[in-house]
């Protein structure tokens, strides 16, 4: 547990991700997925690319995502994805599939910490926003922000 406060404590710690990869996909005229495998105490093991999309898209699959992971022995990943369009505000496309890694990855016991979206100078980072999917069972702050997920296993069985 201490690993999770230690990540969210350090305010930095999103900033300094985006950096990284808005350095890395400063030049793609196409949205590509990125993810950070590391260790246990957040120690960078390597950087993957696991796809390459359009201008306004890229498709995302959990085998591919946790492929890289697994491979690396990794604990922790962290999302990324540029937008090539300038604004790092991400779709609803975008929530959909963090919600879906950050599931699978608690299957397998390897922990999504963040998503971040970059675009020019500027980032997004779920974490941050408290968009994550274990800020979804929290239902006062997802109603708030308005999420697809705001709603009780109850409503959503109506």
């Amino acid at each position: 547990m201490e690993k999770k406060t230690s990540f969210l404590k350090n305010k930095k710690i999103p900033v300094m991700w985006a950096k990284l990869f808005q350095d890395l996909l400063k030049d793609c005229d196409r949205e590509m997925f990125c993810i950070l495998n590391l260790r246990t105490k957040s120690q960078v093991i390597n950087v993957n690319v696991v796809g390459m999309g359009t201008l306004n898209s890229v498709l995302v699959h959990p085998r591919e995502v946790f492929k890289s992971a697994i491979l690396s022995n990794a604990s922790n990943i962290i999302l990324a994805h540029n937008h090539p369009s300038g604004d790092p505000e991400p779709s609803r496309h975008d929530i959909e599939v963090t919600k879906r890694l950050a599931e699978a990855g608690n299957l397998m016991g390897i922990e999504v910490l963040d998503h971040i979206v970059v675009a020019e100078n500027r980032y997004f980072s779920f974490r941050e926003e408290k968009i994550l999917p274990e800020y979804f069972q929290m239902e006062e702050v997802a109603a708030e922000q308005s999420l697809p997920y705001a709603k009780s296993e109850k409503e959503k069985a109506r």
